[in-house]
């Protein structure tokens, strides 16, 4: 059975250099979820508007169809998605008994310092404040786990690595 490893948390949390991580390391297919967003998504973000749930719900819906197809294939894969909320992970793993959660846990200061000195992204530093006030973490009866940050990008790859090995992959 294929595994799919969806890394979330909010925006700066070190979601892509993680999952970038976990599938080259593992040898596992990768997907960027913010590849998923649709234009008017990434225009609303870059004005300094937030998404609601009207916006997250097809962009939700078509991560989820990625994690099907790799089903299909019995391809483990690792998907960025900050899936702020229990519902969105709901949604994510109906149907899909491949997923594992992995929540990157950072303190706010060093997201607001991430954020700032982030010039390559249209999310900006303002839209933290709304993604920490709807982040509902990972709760025990969902299948994943939690590392918190505090070192370098190699050392929570190594957490993470270490977790999905206890985890059975």
């Amino acid at each position: 059975m294929s595994t799919t490893v969806i890394v979330m948390g909010v925006s700066g949390s070190g979601k892509t250099t993680v999952a970038q991580g976990v599938a080259e390391s593992l040898g596992w297919r990768y997907a960027e979820g913010d590849d998923f967003h649709s234009a008017a998504n990434v225009a609303k973000m870059a004005a300094g508007h937030p998404l609601d749930d009207d916006d997250r719900w097809p962009w939700l819906a078509s991560i989820a169809t990625w994690i099907g197809e790799r089903e299909v294939e019995g391809t483990s894969s690792v998907v960025t998605c900050s899936a702020l909320k229990r519902r969105y992970r709901d949604l994510l793993r109906d149907g899909h008994p491949s997923v594992r959660f992995c929540e990157l846990e950072v303190a706010e200061s060093v997201l607001a310092e991430r954020l700032a000195e982030r010039t390559d992204h249209y999310m900006p530093a303002s839209l933290l404040r709304s993604q920490l006030d709807a982040l509902e973490p990972l709760a025990e009866d969902e299948p994943g786990f939690v590392v918190p940050v505090t070192g370098g990008p190699e050392e929570t790859l190594r957490q993470v690595l270490e977790r999905l090995g206890q985890d059975g992959r």
